[in-house]
């Protein structure tokens, strides 16, 4: 199910952005990139539809994904 990243409260969409662009094999490139550049990227795929919050009633667990592999 896809939830509406805005119905989340600010910080709880934060840290799940966090979470997400911390996990183990999340690439980013040659380049080193900080945690609020990465944070901010993902935010702007957010904004821009080309991400989504996405949560599992199965596990319970919600991930940030890609619009295009749904």
């Amino acid at each position: 199910m896809i939830i509406p990243w805005e119905q989340l409260q600010t910080d709880t969409l934060t840290s799940l952005i966090k979470e997400f662009v911390t996990r183990d094999g999340t690439d980013y490139g040659f380049n080193e990139t900080s945690m609020d550049t990465r944070i901010d990227q993902v935010r702007a795929k957010l904004t821009s539809g080309e991400a989504v919050v996405l949560f599992s009633q199965s596990t319970g667990l919600c991930n940030i994904v890609a619009r295009e592999r749904l």
